[in-house]
Parts: structure tokens; C-alpha cells; sequence
């Protein structure tokens, strides 16, 4: 997939209020500091679309881009840390569920995991509960630049078999990426303009 387009729509903290066209909606969402907002920027190729910024928790809202012009990518608020208020923290939380468990334009969601750490059980809860209201989803391991070359693998595989080891039958399908080499950036939309085909015979 080539992009040809990509433009903000709108922010909001309420899924009723999200766009409401029947288009395919695919939700990007990570611990703070995965570096979402700059694989969002690497995958658009917008160096700005995303806004990035050192300080953790920079978004907290919905926010919908619009991708040449038939589907939506969906830039969610990081859950874990970030330096924002309890009540700020507990009311995001809180419409990120109301998102997954009630928008119907929601095809899949995209993890984003930290390649460089152990597996965090904040991340390992939340994929559990995406599981458990069978929504579908990948896991992107991002920031892969960051290892030496060689390391990357043995640490997903390490990371795989955790899950393995634990409550998963078998690991979600991943994706391993760099937003400042652009790895696993076109593989991720060759999946998504596979998934847009698939809601299209489905709608």
C-alpha cells in the first residue's frame, strides 16, 4: 500500500462521538514511551501527523486520521505510566475501553512493545483482556534499532514464549520495527490493505 494521503479529523474523549463513516478503523496503542507516535509519523510518512515528544503520556485523547481517504488510524492514549492526575489517568482508561468494546468500525489493534525490555505485565494484562473480548490484534515490537544486530530476535522469541509458557496457546502474529529506519513499516500496511479488503467483502 502507497500512502497518498493522511490528515488529521478529529480528537475526542468520547467513542460516541467518534466519525461516523463506515470505514474500517485500525487502533494503535502502547505503554507511554513506545514510541507510537513516531511509528505513526514513519508509517504515514508524515514527519509531523503524530505529535511526539519526550515527556510520557503526550496523548489523551482519541485522535482520528484519516488514511487515503477510506480508512482510519486510530492513535489511542498509552496506558502505564505517564505524568498526568489519578482522575486524568482513570477517565482516559476509561474511554479506551469504551473504544474497543463499542466501536463498530474497530477491525484490529496494533500493540506497541518496547523490543528492548522483558516482557511488562502491564502490557501481557492488556493483551489478555484484548484476547478475552475477542478483539483482534498484533503485537509491534518497535524501537528494534536500538539492539544490536542479531539481539532483536532472540528477544521476541524470548518474549513469544513467555506468553507460550503462560495463559497463550500460541503467540499473536508481530511485527518488528524502526520508525527511524522505516523497518516493518510496509509490511504493517500490506497487512492493513489485506484487512481493508477483508471489511469490504464483509460490508
Amino acid at each position: 500500500m502507497k500512502i497518498h494521503s493522511a490528515r488529521f479529523v478529529m480528537s475526542n474523549s468520547s467513542v460516541e462521538h467518534c466519525p461516523n463513516q463506515p470505514l474500517p478503523e485500525y487502533a494503535f496503542i502502547g505503554r507511554s514511551n513506545v514510541g507510537k507516535s513516531s511509528l505513526i509519523n514513519a508509517l504515514t510518512r508524515h514527519n509531523s501527523l503524530a505529535k511526539t515528544s519526550s515527556r510520557p503520556g503526550k496523548t489523551q485523547l482519541i485522535n482520528h486520521f484519516i488514511i487515503n481517504e477510506n480508512w482510519f488510524l486510530v492513535d489511542l492514549p498509552g496506558y502505564g505510566y505517564a505524568r498526568v492526575s489519578k482522575s486524568t489517568k482513570k477517565e482516559f482508561q476509561s474511554y479506551i475501553r469504551a473504544y474497543f468494546t463499542k466501536r463498530e468500525q474497530l477491525f484490529c489493534a496494533f500493540v506497541l512493545i518496547d523490543s528492548r525490555h522483558e516482557p511488562q505485565p502491564i502490557d501481557l494484562e492488556f493483551m489478555a483482556w484484548l484476547a478475552s473480548k475477542e478483539i483482534a490484534f498484533y503485537m509491534v515490537f518497535t524501537k528494534a534499532d536500538k539492539l544490536k544486530k542479531g539481539a532483536v530476535q532472540k528477544k521476541i522469541d524470548a518474549y513469544c514464549k513467555v506468553m507460550t509458557d503462560g495463559a497463550w496457546e500460541e503467540h499473536p502474529p508481530y511485527f518488528i520495527t524502526s520508525s527511524s529506519s522505516g523497518l516493518g513499516c510496509d509490511e504493517i500496511l500490506e497487512e492493513i490493505d489485506r484487512l481493508n479488503e477483508m471489511f469490504r467483502a464483509a460490508h
